[in-house]
């Protein structure tokens, strides 16, 4: 179970990656308690809400690669968390940023599937 939940992990990134707002909608559940943060954002509810940001994510963001680094990974029953560190490189309005952000990503298994139904990033201060 706990290879379906990585997996499940990697296909988020590499949506973000990529991009790719299908197939970021392939990996988050798209029910109304799916929660986002992204660093320095507010609280983002429902999958409406988290869409409309990694829209605008996309569409502000020329390039972007992401390396994980997982600190933990648990899973219990329909419910998996992993604890990690995000490497981020990315290109924005011209200029280049590389920063790194510690992360916590939940998934619910639904109807033999894991979803994401939470990510919460938050930059690490140096």
């Amino acid at each position: 179970m706990t290879l379906e939940v990585l997996a499940a992990n990697t296909a988020f990134y590499r949506a973000f990656e990529k991009k790719d707002i299908e197939a970021m909608s392939v990996v988050w559940s798209q029910g109304t308690g799916s929660l986002c943060i992204h660093p320095g954002w507010n609280v983002l509810r429902g999958w409406k809400e988290v869409r409309t940001s990694w829209e605008q994510i996309f569409k502000n963001t020329a390039y972007i690669e992401i390396n994980t680094d997982i600190i933990t990974t648990e899973v219990r029953d329909n419910i998996a968390c992993i604890v990690l560190v995000e490497n981020v490189f990315q290109v924005i309005q011209g200029r280049r940023i590389q920063a790194q952000s510690i992360a916590t990503n939940v998934f619910e298994l639904l109807g033999g599937k894991w979803y994401l139904i939470h990510h919460h990033g938050s930059p690490i201060m140096r």
